[in-house]
């Protein structure tokens, strides 16, 4: 169980990290700029630990899909991105491939 709260960790340390390189502007503001790499750090560390309970494939996947999933909405929501039907549909494409891979086994 701790490696899946280790993991959730990790994915919403890399969703505040790319919200701050967001508003980093280009590394053009200082404080959002070191959050953006300190975060970073921190999720990859939260990643690193994850793996040694669950399979690098999977956690990856889960890291990368379901963060990509937060992002879109954070972007909606936050710095007015648009949401078309080919990003939702993508979207849910993705999570459809992380429960996939969770559904598949990890053997």
């Amino acid at each position: 169980m701790m490696h899946w709260i280790l993991l959730t960790l990790a994915i919403l340390s890399e969703v505040a990290a790319t919200s701050a390189m967001k508003l980093s502007s280009g590394f053009t503001r200082l404080l959002p700029s070191i959050l953006m790499f300190v975060i970073y750090l921190t999720s990859l560390v939260f990643l690193n630990y994850s793996l040694k309970g669950i399979p690098m494939s999977v956690a990856y996947a889960i890291w990368s899909g379901l963060g990509t999933a937060l992002i879109v909405t954070i972007s909606y929501f936050f710095f007015s991105e648009q949401i078309t039907p080919v990003k939702t549909i993508s979207i849910v494409l993705i999570v459809a491939g992380v429960i996939g891979l969770n559904l598949g086994g990890s053997k």
